[in-house]
């Protein structure tokens, strides 16, 4: 029988968005496979992860082709992109957290590609003249991933309504970032 990649890649996802510090053992009995199996497949942690890195990469890229971004007012193209993102978000939440993905040359450059949409967003909303401008783009998109991986661990420890994330994020980042009336 040919091991289903993507069950256990979804698995481990699942799992570790629950509890970052499972065991291979533990991603093992949650996708219903062996340890051994797991192994031939992923080499180690670490290889695991990598992989989950490719499916988080994959899965934000749908979710920003799904929310049309050059698409009507920027704060519209925002709120229609974290609704999209919601169901990724647990995974985000882990790979976030792990260091090993940020540091030195190894730096997956799907994320760079990422960055950049979303940072063109914010550009184009400031640009025309929904957003403010004493924001960088570069730092409004840091802090739409920072409310998400929050959100998303929040709403796994119970402690907020993940029927509300959307709302939650979206109308934090943007109470935030849209551009005030001079007085």
């Amino acid at each position: 029988m040919a091991l289903d990649r993507d069950h256990v890649l979804r698995s481990a996802a699942a799992l570790l968005t629950r509890k970052s510090t499972a065991t291979m053992d533990e991603v093992a009995r949650a996708a219903g496979i062996s340890r051994a199996t797991l192994h031939r497949h992923f080499a180690g942690r670490d290889a695991l992860v990598r992989a989950l890195e490719a499916l988080g990469i994959a899965e934000c890229e749908a979710a920003l082709d799904r929310a049309r971004l050059d698409e009507g007012p920027a704060a519209d193209a925002v709120r229609r992109l974290v609704r999209e993102i919601e169901p990724a978000a647990g995974l985000l939440a882990f790979l976030y957290g792990e260091n090993q993905l940020w540091e030195g040359a190894g730096q997956n450059t799907g994320w760079l590609g990422l960055d950049a949409r979303i940072s063109a967003l914010f550009q184009r909303g400031q640009r025309d003249g929904d957003l403010r401008i004493d924001l960088t783009p570069g730092w409004l998109t840091e802090a739409f991933y920072g409310l998400i991986t929050s959100c998303a661990w929040a709403a796994v420890d119970g402690r907020v309504a993940s029927r509300d994330f959307a709302t939650m994020v979206a109308e934090l980042l943007l109470g935030g970032a849209l551009r005030r009336a001079e007085s």
